[in-house]
């Protein structure tokens, strides 16, 4: 690489290693004032003494550093300071950051002088070196049982910075915590191993020189749920990590709610509450709620969407204080107090010749007086309840006893419910909910008769007026079969969100397990590439614009099953609709509510009653006789409902 392209080379590394969400979050001021975070870092925020990432502190740098001083230390540190053995110390920002994502903190694979050919630019090994082994010999022990093809599919900004998957592992990975295979943690060993904790002796070298021998176990063997159970963050810690994610966001001033007050569409006013603002995530409540703004733009009719601006795990309680955030016809307007928020729908409403609506998707993250306050000073009591989950039963809100397995709802203050870690919140998801039931006049709309079912079979569920089925979708054939190879490997895919609630756990286990069958080959549908599985992954993003993105990839990929197995009871799943639309067949557990429901009423594929019957599919090769090959099933497009905008009329 010449040197004219050292400046180039240096912003495009500067780039690749800014955190843009951690400088967002942690400096209130660059998120109120819109500024491009990267921008504002190159060119002012370094010269401020501010953090690009969670990893890297500029005054320690500079303290360590003192020949740096005038220079971006950031820079500084990926153009040559990591080459000169230069440690940074981490954010004094971090634990706050990390307490609002809960995402794990990594210093990213950066290699300016990438695919020039280099030795390892630092000594591969320190002197965590059990007795007897140089260098050299501990990097062929590590190789020899280091799984490259992993280290990459884990951890994809290994594989997008184009550095040597070994040597970044031995000169960083091992450091941040990153797994050179998939059966090996180094965390598991050292708990499993406490004299290995003890003695300083890098975990995985270790294993190797002795552990191995010795018939060390590598983990505790919990199985993932056991691992849930293992990593569980008690209620009333999220709780109050939430209430000071929220403190650090204050309402904007009412000023800012002035576009309720020009003239609108005209044709009345809906009212909607989620969790979030479904303009900025992608997902399947996001996806209901696009395409009920769009049904009600169509109708020239406004749409005011509240969700809270800092999520929160449960209901908001009584008393507590948290910015409102608003969109007012697809459009974000920020963040502000409940009382403004009143006063600006009060006078919407009295302007608004075609009545007031409302529907509640969600209220996590709300406060339930706030809420009926805004409700009641837009005139409006007579509205949907959608049952997207089942946070109107419990905190809880799939239903899932410490997020392991399903609980079924059992009776509040029960043993069972007492022992879960959501049960301390259950009373206030119940007593708010049966508020709320009592003093509106709600429809109950569930989009399957399923996700009913398990409402109207919990003893504690809150009574509505009237109770609807609205499917979010329905199959319409198109006359065409799907064809495939009989003789190309089954093609298994996971499709949507890698979560260990919609089984991301266990479509890995199987992925690592026939990884090396050739009768196999497993694929990741979704936005964004996912570490843990072995696994090609086709990038996949669903929006109202867009809603048959899903089937459609499925198809041109010709994916054979489906492996959807969720641990909760989904009241719907656009994923099983998909699957089955492109022609995949379904796999499914007995737990996953309207995916197994779906899947036996249409015949669209297996309901197993376990894990070990799923592994034994695959084992046996029966699972191929689910191919498209095999089934030639019918091909179907999907027809999406209205959402709330088939129910107004009914609502008048």
């Amino acid at each position: 690489m010449g040197q004219g392209d050292a400046p180039e080379r240096t912003r495009r590394a500067l780039a690749a290693a800014f955190d843009p969400v951690f400088y967002r979050t942690v400096y209130d001021d660059i998120a109120r004032s819109g500024a491009d975070p990267f921008r504002h870092y190159a060119e002012t925020g370094w010269r401020e003494g501010r953090d690009p990432a969670p990893w890297f502190s500029t005054r320690a740098y500079l303290e360590r550093r003192p020949d740096v001083s005038g220079s971006d230390p950031f820079s500084h540190y990926l153009d040559r300071g990591w080459r000169e053995g230069a440690e940074p110390a981490p954010s004094r920002h971090r634990e706050r950051f990390l307490e609002r994502s809960g995402a794990p903190v990594r210093a990213p694979a950066v290699a300016l002088d990438a695919g020039e050919p280099q030795g390892p630019a630092v000594a591969p090994v320190d002197p965590d070196l059990p007795e007897g082994l140089t260098r050299e010999s501990a990097r062929e022990l590590v190789a020899a049982a280091f799984d490259r093809a992993h280290y990459l599919s884990a951890y994809p900004d290994i594989a997008a910075a184009g550095v040597d998957p070994l040597d970044h592992y031995l000169t960083a990975g091992r450091r941040e915590g990153r797994d050179p295979r998939p059966d090996f943690n180094a965390a598991d060993y050292l708990e499993v191993n406490p004299d290995v904790a003890a003695s300083g002796v890098d975990p995985f070298l270790h294993w190797r020189v002795a552990g191995q021998a010795e018939g060390r176990p590598l983990r505790f063997e919990l199985g993932f749920r056991g691992r849930i159970v293992a990593g569980l963050t008690p209620l009333s810690e999220r709780q109050e990590a939430a209430a000071r994610a929220a403190a650090d966001l204050p309402a904007g001033p009412a000023r800012g709610l002035s576009p309720l007050s020009v003239k609108g569409r005209g044709g009345g006013l809906h009212l909607t509450f989620s969790h979030d603002d479904y303009t900025a995530r992608v997902g399947g409540a996001q996806l209901c709620l696009q395409t009920e703004a769009a049904g009600l733009a169509g109708r020239g009719i406004d749409h005011l969407h509240l969700f809270p601006v800092a999520p929160w795990p449960t209901l908001r309680p009584a008393g507590s204080r948290a910015a409102v955030g608003v969109v007012w016809n697809g459009r974000t307007l920020g963040g502000f107090a409940a009382a403004d928020i009143r006063r600006a729908v009060k006078a919407r409403a009295a302007r608004s010749p075609g009545g007031v609506t409302f529907a509640i998707h969600s209220l996590l993250g709300h406060e339930i007086g706030e809420t009926l306050d805004v409700l009641a000073a837009a005139g409006a009591r007579r509205g949907l309840f959608w049952m997207h989950d089942f946070a109107g039963l419990c905190a809880g809100y799939h239903l899932m006893r410490d997020e392991a397995r399903d609980c079924g709802a059992p009776p509040a203050g029960s043993a069972a419910c007492r022992i879960c870690v959501f049960g301390p919140g259950r009373d206030l998801h119940l007593s708010a909910h049966r508020r709320l039931f009592e003093t509106l006049d709600l429809t109950l709309v569930a989009p399957s008769q399923a996700a009913l079912d398990v409402w109207n079979a919990a003893p504690d569920a809150p009574q509505a007026q009237r109770q609807v089925v609205h499917p979010h979708a329905r199959l319409a054939p198109t006359g065409r079969r799907a064809e495939g190879d009989p003789e190309a490997p089954l093609a298994v895919a996971f499709l949507g969100m890698p979560s260990a609630y919609k089984g991301w756990p266990v479509f890995t286990d199987l992925a690592h397990r026939f990884r090396d069958d050739p009768r196999y080959r497993f694929v990741r549908l979704g936005s964004a590439a996912a570490p843990g599985a072995p696994a090609d992954h086709i990038d996949v993003s669903v929006t109202a614009d867009n809603p048959h993105a899903m089937r459609q990839a499925l198809e041109t990929a010709g994916i054979d099953v489906a492996v959807l197995w969720s641990l909760c009871r989904e009241t719907f799943s656009f994923a099983a609709y998909e699957a089955a639309a492109a022609g995949a067949a379904i796999l499914t557990g007995p737990d996953s509510g309207n995916i197994a429901a779906f899947t036996r009423a249409g015949g669209h594929g297996l309901v197993l009653p376990d894990e070990s019957a799923l592994f034994a599919q695959f084992e046996s090769g029966a699972v191929r006789y689910l191919s498209r090959a095999s089934r030639n099933p019918d091909i179907c497009d999907i027809t999406y409902s209205g959402m709330s905008v088939d129910l107004l009329e009914a609502l008048s």
